[in-house]
């Protein structure tokens, strides 16, 4: 009896280093069909990204005349709500610090982050002054009476959260008196 003659087997799908499975998954992906829609930009699950602190207000930009008289340009106009708003974002921007206007490192107290908003061309100094009456009222009404924002800023028990708070109610405050 003649002996039937044998055909080859087809090789084993899975080589000893899983070249084959990997060949087989990569033909199955390539047989999907393409995604119905296309993704959207990555959204952040931490919470949104960085924005300057002056976010949302024009930059101060030097006019015609004020480069010709190399004077620095006009200030742009803001509330005092708007001021005190300004200098609750500045302090979280830069830092907040006790005892000092301002250090080598960019942190700044309550009075330096509302001189630094100033000196970045947002308001006049007749809104400065409007901000601070505000922020005494703000104190005296809450029960904690000091003689300037600054002392209330450097007192041993105050925090920076404390800080904008006081800064948030404020600029509340001078939003609802139209300020």
């Amino acid at each position: 009896m003649p002996r039937p003659a044998l055909t080859p087997r087809p090789p084993h799908p899975l080589a000893w280093d899983g070249s084959g499975l990997v060949a087989e998954i990569e033909a199955y992906l390539a047989s999907l069909p393409a995604p119905a829609r296309a993704p959207g930009p990555y959204v952040c699950r931490y919470g949104s990204t960085l924005s300057p602190w002056n976010a949302g207000h024009p930059a101060p930009r030097a006019t015609l005349l004020d480069r010709a008289l190399r004077r620095p340009a006009r200030p742009v106009p803001v509330t005092a709500a708007d001021h005190l708003r300004l200098a609750s974002r500045y302090i979280g921007a830069h830092g907040w610090l006790q005892g000092a206007m301002w250090d080598g490192a960019g942190r700044v107290c309550l009075l330096g982050a509302q001189a630094a908003v100033l000196a970045y061309g947002y308001g006049t100094p007749a809104t400065v002054r409007t901000a601070r009456v505000q922020l005494m009222e703000v104190l005296h009404a809450t029960g904690r009476p000091a003689h300037s924002p600054d002392e209330y800023n450097d007192r041993p028990t105050t925090r920076e959260g404390d800080v904008h708070r006081l800064l948030d109610r404020a600029a509340a405050r001078a939003a609802r008196l139209g300020l």
